[in-house]
């Protein structure tokens, strides 16, 4: 779709979302009837979850960047539907060639800058001490009991409610049951008594456009008989616990009311079974964590790594979790990935580290190139805390989709170790022979846990990169990946296939090849070219041309700003290794 169709069509989203910048959300609520639509006097944070779904690009061009984004990870080899030919399977998704790549080069920044690069006999800028940093890859089936201690036997649940018509399954508590306000004329209102609507979401949270969509038709037939009246959704918290209140509810997709079932607890974790027989015996799980298999082995760590506390150990590892109800691409999957620190400090630095922990964290994403207006450090209330934590934060990214959580930093105090110690019986305390108060010398450590996802991390930076914008007259589609995320580094082309060209590039792509990873192409035209590798996030193209064959020269245009520079090529090298090691 031609930009100026893309306008035309987002009018006037694109007026809401001016609107809002402005602060003019009054403006809004005087709009007449037939612009209002479903929606009634809209509050500024109800035109910011309607709008949340657009996403501003350079040019002033508003695009449904989440179906784009999609789209561009089939096309480009990023992300396919596992199993995509026997009809995938809700909730996995296998990464292609460029997403395997973007993914593992997420993966190795976060290990390199976070585990491997760190040097713990020096003093790292904004930490209260010295500490160490080692490495662990734990197992994906352990112990039961482990899980037990760990509270995810008895307690790791959502409440699910099912729909006896349509068979499909909700999270109660992300299934926002609402009534209908009728808006008179002179402000008075009236509760629609036929029927409670059901849809995923909160009210509140969720636009009432979302809200409405799976029950367009009854609605705004409702409306059609209350001409000149405006609707609004009235939130009903109880109505799924009460069979009174439940036997109205309208499911989405549902005839008539009353096919929900009560809400029902649902364990997260993949049960399966160790062995020859199948009994109570041989019950294991799929880990639905990474953390539990480092404090297990905290004390095999401490005895053979020679580490003193403060130190952390990192793992980054598969985790599976039986989501009722995956969505939102890859960012709520059963199948996913971590990047997850157990830092372990004394009880009394624990509030110092954790600021730490939660400020290196945030600006590890922004050093990595993501936009600072797109992120965000929430701080949880008291009320939102675990009750064994002392502390907890969020790295949010505003995605199309909403902000969502990136990424958690807790202070989980030393439950984890004590939990484990009273279940398993053994000692697990830490023996500080240093520590000059004999009394103070063995102690349980506290923690501090940064957990990162890094599909939601790949995900994160897709969103971040992908833009639109304009070069030379013609429109084009661009990944601004940091260079150290990209999937391919760089791109050798010659101009032409004649000449000599293709075996100079070629020369050219092999020597590369050895130091990075590139990609040759010499099919269809040159500007052809470059935006295949625009789209793929390329943050070089290495052109050979005329001048190379006399010269010894080539053409290195960067992805971002389409600037060329003509380097020798014995020049590219260490052109790389300075603009890809940024």
């Amino acid at each position: 779709m031609a930009a100026g169709d893309l306008r035309r069509t987002n009018l006037e989203r694109i007026e809401y979302h001016d609107a809002l910048e402005r602060g003019a959300c009054e403006a809004l609520a005087r709009q007449p009837a037939s612009r209002q639509s479903l929606r009634s006097r809209p509050s500024e944070r109800a035109v910011a979850a309607i709008l949340a779904r657009f996403r501003r690009l350079p040019g002033g061009v508003v695009m449904e960047s989440m179906e784009k984004i999609v789209s561009l990870c089939k096309r480009r080899g990023f992300i396919f539907p596992s199993s995509e030919i026997y009809g995938g399977l809700n909730g996995a998704w296998d990464y292609g060639p460029l997403g395997v790549e973007l993914k593992r080069n997420l993966k190795q920044a976060w290990w390199e800058d976070m585990i491997g690069r760190h040097d713990e006999t020096e003093h790292v800028a904004g930490a209260p001490s010295p500490f160490g940093m080692v490495g662990l890859d734990s197992a994906l089936l352990m112990n039961p009991k482990v899980w037990e201690a760990s509270g995810h036997v008895g307690g790791f649940s959502d409440p699910m409610v099912d729909d006896r018509e349509t068979r499909a399954r909700y999270r109660a508590d992300q299934l926002a049951v609402f009534a209908l306000e009728i808006i008179n004329a002179d402000g008075s209102a009236s509760v629609y008594d036929g029927v409670l609507f059901a849809s995923p979401g909160e009210v509140g949270k969720t636009s009432e456009a979302e809200l409405f969509e799976p029950h367009r038709k009854r609605i705004a037939a409702i409306q059609k008989s209350s001409p000149g009246k405006a609707v609004r959704a009235v939130a009903v918290p109880s109505a799924l616990e009460d069979d009174g209140l439940r036997a109205k509810v309208l499911a989405p997709g549902a005839s008539a009311p009353g096919t929900l079932t009560g809400p029902r607890a649902f364990n997260l974790m993949f049960k399966t079974h160790v062995g020859a027989l199948e009994d109570n015996s041989s019950v294991a799980y799929l880990r639905p964590e990474t953390a539990q298999g480092i404090f297990v082995n905290f004390k095999n760590v401490c005895d053979t790594a020679r580490v003193r506390v403060p130190f952390g150990i990192g793992q980054i590892g598969k985790a599976f979790r039986n989501e009722i109800n995956p969505r939102n691409f890859t960012f709520r999957s059963r199948e996913f990935e971590q990047m997850e620190i157990e830092f372990f400090c004394r009880g009394s630095e624990s509030a110092d580290w954790y600021r730490y922990w939660r400020e290196r964290r945030y600006s590890w994403y922004t050093a990595l190139g993501m936009r600072a207006e797109n992120l965000h450090l929430r701080e949880h209330e008291k009320s939102e805390l675990a009750h064994y934590a002392a502390g907890c934060a969020d790295v949010e990214y505003d995605f199309p989709f909403g902000r969502s959580e990136l990424e958690g930093i807790a202070n989980r105090t030393d439950f984890d170790l004590r939990q484990h110690m009273e279940m398993s019986g053994k000692d697990l305390r830490y023996f500080d022979d240093q520590e000059p108060n004999a009394e103070a010398r063995r102690y349980l450590p506290h923690v501090i846990e940064p957990s990162a996802g890094a599909d939601r991390g790949t995900l994160a930076f897709l969103c971040d990169a992908y833009h639109e914008d304009e070069v030379g007259g013609e429109a084009r589609t661009v990944l601004k990946l940091h260079p150290r995320l990209a999937p391919i580094k760089a791109a050798v082309f010659p101009l032409v296939k004649k000449d000599g060209m293709p075996e100079k590039a070629l020369a050219i792509y092999r020597s590369l090849k050895r130091h990075f990873n590139v990609y040759y192409d010499e099919k269809g035209a040159i500007g052809r070219r470059y935006r295949r590798q625009d789209e793929a996030g390329t943050p070089f193209c290495i052109t050979v041309d005329g001048d190379t064959l006399v010269a010894g020269s080539v053409t290195v245009r960067e992805r971002d700003s389409c600037q060329q520079t003509r380097l020798g090529v014995d020049e590219i090298p260490a052109y790389l290794e300075g603009k890809l090691g940024a």
